[in-house]
This record gives structure tokens, sequence and C-alpha cells, in this order.
């Protein structure tokens, strides 16, 4: 098959020593499979990335704790938080190499027109590209799906995300920490280099508050919302914030057309399963294409792309509806529901059945999965 990729922001080839990419995803075995069957994984292994092997969860208002640990499923790590830009960098140097892969970019699009024999996409110049399918690939605010008239459901959460490196007075222990505050989440994830890459969802008001202090007014008040867990927060690098929202496309495919990752849906980054997602839509995907084209069927039919929404519609919709659920039962202060969580997150603890369950899903080594997610 003959591939178009039209980006709009080619990644960086490379960046200044000791800096790193405040933006992280906690990749796991079913998307580490996945890059390692596209023959990118060493690269971004060598660039560079941090496994977590345990994961310690608590609630700021209940006082209960959850303690997940690789080492109990016989794993030897839980996943890797990896920089977004490496991730880009080795794919696009992937593509570069292949010989059926035409990059485009920089160029946006402008306008899309599809009919029953093909889709026509129209660039920025004025460049018009003949298709038998359109993946829309861009993003939870994406163009594709508003050219096509695709409606979401959903919502914002009126809380934003603050993304930032800290250093921690002590070592992370390539833990994965995690304490739910009423105002939100608050996670700190570990870096090779032992820095963390922090993920504070809060409210609007408390966000903005935070965003306003100082660098060492933020670091205090990080260390007080963590509990110390790390000791004091020594240093903190540049902050930034995203607004949080719940988001899902009413369909994932039209004709000629098909939705991916945040174009198709989007959730609450608190378990940072976003990524992992969208790598399971790709490779979804990608199988029902293979086996259309294998068949001698048309790649841009609805039937070959109601295989991949059936594939992949059911379990992002249970992901975003948990998600969901997990925001607002740890956002709710009332102090008989903050007993009962607090009671069942210890039970979970001390369960394995379930526990383990929960760890092998967050893993991505359970259930259905597309032939590139598998050993």
């Amino acid at each position: 098959l003959a591939i178009a990729v039209v980006e709009a922001r080619p990644p960086a080839r490379t960046w200044p020593p000791g800096e790193a990419d405040p933006r992280v995803s906690a990749l796991n075995r079913a998307s580490q499979r996945i890059l390692a069957r596209l023959g990118v994984w060493e690269r971004i292994a060598a660039l560079g990335v941090s496994p977590y092997r345990e994961m310690r969860v608590w609630d700021a208002v209940g006082g209960g704790r959850i303690h997940f640990d690789s080492a109990d499923l016989g794993e030897p790590d839980l996943g890797h938080i990896v920089e977004n830009r490496v991730v880009q960098l080795a794919l696009w140097e992937r593509l570069e190499r292949s010989e059926t892969v035409t990059l485009i970019a920089p160029a946006r699009i402008t306008d899309l027109v599809l009919d029953d024999e093909r889709a026509t996409v129209t660039l920025h110049d004025g460049r018009h590209l003949a298709a038998r399918l359109v993946v829309g690939a861009d993003g939870r605010d994406s163009l594709v799906r508003d050219l096509v008239g695709i409606a979401t459901r959903g919502g914002d959460y009126d809380q934003r995300a603050i993304v930032a490196l800290v250093r921690p007075e002590r070592w992370h222990a390539e833990t994965a920490w995690q304490r739910f505050l009423p105002s939100g989440p608050l996670a700190l994830l570990p870096l090779a280099d032992g820095r963390c890459a922090l993920v504070w969802s809060a409210c609007e008001a408390r966000a903005e508050a935070l965003l306003a202090l100082p660098d060492a007014g933020f670091c205090e008040a990080l260390s007080e919302a963590s509990e110390l867990c790390l000791g004091r927060i020594l240093e903190v690098g540049p902050r930034a914030a995203f607004a949080l929202r719940r988001q899902h496309a009413v369909s994932y495919c039209g004709r000629r057309l098909a939705l991916v990752g945040d174009a198709a849906h989007v959730l609450h980054p608190l378990a940072g399963q976003g990524l992992n997602l969208g790598l399971l839509d790709a490779a979804a995907l990608a199988e029902a294409i293979a086996r259309a084209h294998e068949r001698g069927r048309d790649i841009g039919a609805r039937a070959t792309l109601r295989r991949y929404e059936r594939a992949r519609r059911g379990d992002n919709a249970l992901m975003l509806a948990a998600m969901d659920g997990f925001k607002r039962l740890f956002g709710n202060e009332v102090p008989a529901l903050a007993a009962a969580r607090s009671l069942g997150l210890a039970a979970t603890d001390r369960f394995w059945p379930v526990k383990g369950h929960f760890m092998a899903a967050a893993l991505g080594i359970t259930g259905e999965r597309p032939p590139l997610a598998r050993p």
C-alpha cells in the first residue's frame, strides 16, 4: 500500500544535553510490543526510557493505600516512562526508511471530500491528495473529524493538568507515586536521571494559583501535596498546563474515513492510558486493513472499517467510564464515601485475584489484542 503522512510539526531531531520533555507517557507492555514489532523500540530505549517496577497509590482524604509490584506478576516492570518527543522521533526515523511511505511535512489539511470512489484531501498550499482511505490521527481537536461532521459526547472536567520536571530529595526507586487529592490526582513518574515527571491535575482555581507561584513556592506546595513521599522537592523546571476533558466520538469511521487515538477518544490522564489506547487503535486498524487487502477487498469500505470499530470502541468506552468514575469517586470529600473508598483500596491491596487482574489489565497482557500487541 502507498501511504502519505501529512504532519504539521515534524519532530525535533536533537535537543540540548540534560534537557528533557515534561510531556511523557507511561507505555505498557502492549505498547512496547507494538513498537518492537514496528522496529523502533530499540531506538526508543537508546534515546532514553525509564522503567517503573512499582506503583504506590494513596488517598489524601480516606487514607487508603495500594501497592503494585511487577515482581508479583513475574514481570520485569509495570511499563516505561517515555518522553513524547522520543516516541515521535523514533517513529519518524522509521517512516523515513520506508519505501512505501511519503512524508509531507510541515503541512496541514484545509479540506476533505469523501465519496464512494475516493477521499480527496486539500492541503494548505493548494495540493490535492487522493486516497482510498483517510485516517484522522490529529488529536482531540481533530480537524478531520470536524470536516466530516462526526460529533463527540462528553464535556470538560473544569480541571487542568500541570506538567513539569521536578527533582526530589530522595531517589524515586523506579516507582510511580500517585496521591488522590480532593482537587485532583497528583502523580510523580520516575525518569532515568533521578528526576520525576509531574502530572498534577487540579481544579481551575487551584491550577491558576499553582501556576502563579514562583518556583520555590511551587516546590513547597508540591512537597506538601505529595506528603514528602520522596522528601522535599528541590527544583522544578518550566511548567505547562492543559485543560482536561472526557470526549468520545459517536463513530470511529465513515465512508473512507477512520479515527484513531485522541481524535476518537479523550480520557482523564490519571492512569496514563491515553497513548496506550491510541497505539492499540492503530494496531487494530492496521489488522483490519491488512485483512481486507489480502482478500482483495476495499480498504476504505464501511465493512472493513466497522471491523476496526467493533474491535476498539467497547474497550475504549469501558476505559473512559472507569477513569471518569475514579476521578469522581476520589474527588468526593463526603466522609462516608471517603471511608468506603479507603476500605476498598485496602481490601484490593490484600485480595490478589482482583489486584492481579488490575495489574495485568494495566500492562495490556490480558484480553483480546491485535496481532502487533501480542507476544
